[in-house]
């Protein structure tokens, strides 16, 4: 279905616009302390199961694409939820409240077990919360300024994971002057990460205006997705494919002779250039379309990986994470953006969660890979 069929687009008046642009902040805040919570955990997470719990890369490859994929099953019921009950932040919160359960417990755990037992919520948390995520983006803008809805809300996220390795560093800073045992500081970090996920949590309950209900008769057939965004999920899928999670950037920058306390602040500079450029991109796409912008970000992601590749010194990782940067900013918040113009309200929850779904799954032979290499 595409935005001419859509039941629910019309001219918005000001009130509606209003509360969108609302929405769309509401969205962005809680997302922006949720990257702050994830991106205090995202640099320092496979150190600490590697030098902390002693997991080796192979299984931390397992763990990673394993929560990824894990969570992908979840997507898919969270957004058929969200079409079925047309209601959003109820589950939003609830992916937010698995999520800080599974980084709080991974301070207390010894075994690669209870470690995936714990991935594997934090993953499903994520999985809970981020198609209906994407509908009440979606859903607060029309397909004009869609691209920019999705810009903002991007961008606000991707500022919390700008801040979160910035306040991790500090953090390592001090526990490190300060003489406290890596085992003990890592722990710490996983709960204070935890902790500002209440945060995150207040907002979605709270600040998150949803749209009000449409009529329509459930007793009938749910119509089919359209063909272009079936098409547009497979190409997704198989780049996914090619993707390995983030955790191996971490450590490649590692043997490359990036410090401990360097790491967190190359992540702050890929995030500070995927959180500046969000925006315009996004309002790029409402003016020339999401394509030539997802097409320039793949492209760039594989200049990105081939530059890890061939690095051989620890200052080349610093504009190679910028550069991943640039690829984040044009393709994450215009697909979504791409998504929603070719489903209608109805069934958009349902499509995020397909959407999802395919690429998550796409990240468990690309872990495993990645770990074995």
């Amino acid at each position: 279905m595409t935005d001419d069929e859509d039941k629910s687009t019309h001219e918005p008046d000001r009130g509606e616009k209003k509360a969108g642009r609302h929405t769309i902040l509401a969205v962005g805040f809680a997302s922006f302390f949720g990257g702050v919570s994830q991106d205090i955990v995202i640099p320092i997470l496979p150190l600490y199961l590697t030098q902390i719990l002693g997991l080796d890369k192979a299984v931390i490859g397992v763990a990673e694409g394993l929560v990824t994929a894990a969570s992908s099953g979840f997507k898919i019921i969270a957004g058929r939820l969200s079409d079925r009950f047309q209601r959003q932040k109820p589950i939003v919160a609830a992916g937010y409240a698995l999520s800080m359960v599974g980084r709080a417990g991974l301070a207390f755990v010894h075994t690669p077990l209870a470690v995936f037992g714990l991935r594997f919520t934090d993953g499903v948390g994520k999985g809970v919360k981020d198609p209906p995520k994407d509908v009440l983006v979606a859903n607060a803008a029309d397909s004009t300024t869609r691209g920019r809805g999705f810009g903002i809300a991007r961008m606000l996220d991707t500022f919390g994971s700008a801040l979160g390795p910035l306040v991790l560093s500090g953090l390592l800073f001090i526990f490190v002057q300060n003489h406290v045992a890596p085992g003990d500081y890592y722990r710490w970090l996983l709960v204070l990460s935890a902790l500002v996920l209440l945060i995150t949590i207040a907002i979605a309950q709270f600040g998150i205006k949803e749209k009000e209900k449409f009529a329509r008769d459930r007793l009938a057939p749910r119509a089919p997705l359209a063909r272009s965004f079936y098409l547009f999920t497979a190409i997704a899928g198989v780049f996914a494919i090619a993707n390995s999670s983030d955790a191996f950037l971490v450590l490649r920058a590692q043997n490359l002779g990036l410090g401990i306390i360097a790491i967190p602040l190359a992540y702050a500079v890929l995030n500070v250039i995927y959180g500046a450029l969000a925006l315009p991109a996004g309002i790029l796409s409402d003016k020339v379309g999401r394509i030539p912008l997802i097409t320039i970000g793949w492209t760039v992601y594989a200049v990105c990986y081939l530059g890890f590749a061939l690095a051989n010194s620890a200052w080349q990782v610093w504009p190679l994470f910028a550069l991943y940067g640039v690829f984040y900013a044009v393709t994450e918040g215009v697909s979504r953006a791409l998504i929603a113009d070719t489903v209608g309200q109805e069934a958009r929850g349902r499509a995020y969660g397909v959407y999802n779904m395919v690429v998550g799954l796409a990240a468990l032979p690309a872990g495993l890979i990645a770990g074995l290499l």
